[in-house]
């Protein structure tokens, strides 16, 4: 049997939520991030895992940080000095420019030993203390990896993605057939499988997702799908098990209900000679977002806000407070007792209210709302905002602008 660690989406480098921490200097998001991550190390080593694989995005962007590069290093040199680890390349690993060198490329540039490194679609074998492990890698996919400019000249986007998958399934079918049949085979892959449940980094992600078909996966050589990119845990398929590991920490309060943590893996080899795995998922204690959204109404609206905010475990969470209300409960809001009641958070991220006012549309005498134009209207309501005349103008040119453009059309 052989005992694989799998995580993913560590992003080092996003530090919102935090402050400097006196006694490290770094941020404390940062220290959050580091900790998950010892954890997983801490329990590889504990565990005597064969291997770790790193499904990608190691950092919040292409360029990270010295401090980031080396508080990564440092682990992975701690893996490595036991354990091999493969370390496929995410989308935010990714240079912009062909010939810049990624965020990883520093561990094959300098043959680190036991660290894999996969920036392009290959087959790897990993030597481990209980056997060999194949890794068939599929890092994050870019246009030029497969197809040649004037190849997709004229094409369309949607064009563009089917002769992808065509030359990416004609890859990954060769890469199988080459792979050892004896030997347990990991599908890594930094990618948006078709079927998969998103989670909150949906709304940055602009529709350009190469959307990978499940039957790239069902194959009798694949063992087991180790997938990053959504940050949402995950199982997508069951035969074979592809699996999200999710990120290793919450990002934002879009994920404040998700579990996080990574996945241990357990290949074994049948009666019959077929590997299995089985697989569980590793939940690790990383910092709580905490939501108090709460109605204050009347003269009692801080009494309530205040019992909202003790009915919610807020100590070291992240918290955000939204307050609902009206124009005339607003006055009875007292912010420096709202705050002090916060306190015990690890940070504050929003106190928002969410005020309730009467729109006034003030019509000259005889004027009838249906016999004023779109733009007249406007006026009225920004007026009604009391916005400033010169910016009233300003947004009225701009609406006409659209209108007539709109007429074109």
């Amino acid at each position: 049997m052989l005992r694989v660690l799998h995580f993913a989406d560590l992003h080092l480098g996003m530090e919102n939520y935090g402050h400097i921490d006196p006694t490290t200097g770094l941020s404390s998001r940062l220290m959050d991030y580091l900790r998950a991550f010892d954890t997983l190390v801490d329990y590889a080593l504990a565990e005597d895992v064969d291997a770790v694989i790193f499904a990608g995005d190691a950092f919040k962007n292409r360029d990270p940080s010295p401090t980031h590069e080396r508080e990564f290093a440092r682990r992975v040199r701690r893996l490595s000095q036991h354990i091999p680890v493969f370390l496929l390349v995410g989308n935010h690993d990714v240079p912009h420019a062909a010939g810049r060198a990624h965020a990883l490329e520093i561990y094959e540039t300098l043959a680190v030993p036991n660290v894999h490194v996969a920036r392009k679609p290959g087959l790897y074998r990993l030597e481990t203390k209980r056997g060999p492990l194949n890794v068939l890698a599929l890092p994050w996919v870019v246009r030029s990896t497969f197809l040649r400019r004037e190849e997709t000249r004229g094409l369309s986007l949607p064009q563009i993605h089917q002769l992808m998958l065509e030359r990416l399934h004609t890859l990954v079918h060769e890469l199988l057939e080459q792979a050892e049949k004896d030997i347990p085979l990991v599908l890594a892959a930094h990618a948006t499988v078709d079927g998969a449940t998103y989670g909150s980094e949906r709304n940055v992600m602009l529709g350009n997702d190469l959307i990978l078909p499940p039957h790239l996966f069902r194959h009798p050589r694949v063992t087991y799908g180790a997938l990053g990119h959504i940050h949402k845990h995950q199982q997508v398929i069951s035969d074979p098990p592809v699996v999200y590991s999710g990120s290793m920490e919450r990002i934002d309060f879009g994920e404040e209900k998700e579990e996080k943590g990574f996945v241990d893996l357990r290949l074994h080899k049948t009666r019959s000679g077929y590997w299995e795995s089985r697989w569980t998922f590793h939940p690790l204690p990383v910092r709580r977002f905490v939501t108090v959204e709460v109605d204050a109404r009347g003269e009692g609206a801080t009494e309530t806000v205040l019992d909202a905010i003790e009915s919610h475990d807020i100590r070291d969470a992240v918290v955000r407070l939204i307050i609902h209300t009206d124009a005339a409960s607003e006055p009875y809001l007292d912010e420096k007792r709202i705050r002090q009641a916060l306190e015990d958070a690890f940070y504050v991220a929003a106190l928002h209210r969410d005020v309730e006012r009467p729109l006034r549309l003030r019509l000259s005498r005889g004027d009838r709302v249906e016999s004023l134009s779109p733009i007249d209207l406007l006026r009225h309501y920004f007026r009604s905002l009391d916005e400033p005349p010169e910016r009233v103008d300003v947004l009225i040119r701009y609406a006409s602008q659209l209108l007539e453009m709109t007429r074109a059309d």
